[in-house]
C-alpha cells in the first residue's frame, strides 16, 4: 500500500477488511472528542469496516455494526462515538426529528455515513472520508482534511498509519 499524499488529504488502498480495520484503529488512536468523520461513498465501499476500525481505535469491545435501520448506534470507548447512517433519510427535514445537529455539536466522536444526504449542515471543519470499491477484496479511501484542527489530525494520521512525517 502505497499511500498517495498532499497537505490536506491522503489517499490509499486497502487489500483487505482487516487491512481497512487497522487503518481504521489507527485513525481512531488519534480521534479527541467532537471530531467529525463525514463518510460518502456508495454500497460496499468499505464505510462501515473502516468505522469498526476507528471504534476499536477508541477502545470500543462491543461490536460495530451499521445503524442502518436504527439510524444512531452509540459506545462508549476513551469518547462517546456516535455511529450514524443516513442512507434512509430522504428529505433533509428527517434529521431534525433526531437531532443531529446536537451530534454535531456535541462532545462525543461522529462516524456519519451517508454524509452527503445533510450537507447543508455540515459545519465548517470535519474530515471527510471517501471509501470506493475496487475488486472483491481491495478498497481505495481519500482522506480530506477541512479546517486546520483536521489538517492536523491527516498529519498524525499519516506517522500513526504509515510512517510518513
Amino acid at each position: 500500500m502505497s499511500p498517495i499524499i498532499d497537505q490536506h488529504s491522503i489517499d490509499f488502498i486497502s487489500h483487505s477488511a482487516e487491512q481497512t480495520r487497522r487503518l481504521g484503529e489507527r485513525l481512531g488512536e488519534l480521534l479527541t472528542g467532537g471530531d467529525l468523520l463525514f463518510f460518502v461513498g456508495d454500497l460496499g465501499s468499505g464505510k462501515t469496516c473502516m468505522i469498526q476500525g476507528i471504534g476499536r481505535g477508541l477502545g470500543i469491545e462491543t461490536p460495530i455494526t451499521s445503524p442502518t435501520f436504527t439510524l444512531i448506534n452509540e459506545y462508549v470507548g476513551r469518547f462517546k462515538f456516535y455511529h450514524i447512517d443516513l442512507y434512509r433519510i430522504e428529505k433533509i427535514q428527517e434529521v431534525f426529528s433526531f437531532g443531529l445537529d446536537d451530534y454535531l455539536y456535541g462532545d462525543g466522536i461522529c462516524a456519519i455515513e451517508w454524509a452527503e444526504r445533510a450537507d447543508t449542515l455540515w459545519p465548517q471543519e470535519y474530515l471527510l472520508v471517501r471509501p470506493r470499491y475496487i475488486d472483491e477484496s481491495k478498497r481505495g479511501f481519500t482522506f480530506t482534511a477541512v479546517g486546520t484542527h483536521y489538517d492536523r489530525l491527516i498529519r498524525a494520521f499519516k506517522r500513526n498509519a504509515f510512517g510518513i512525517e
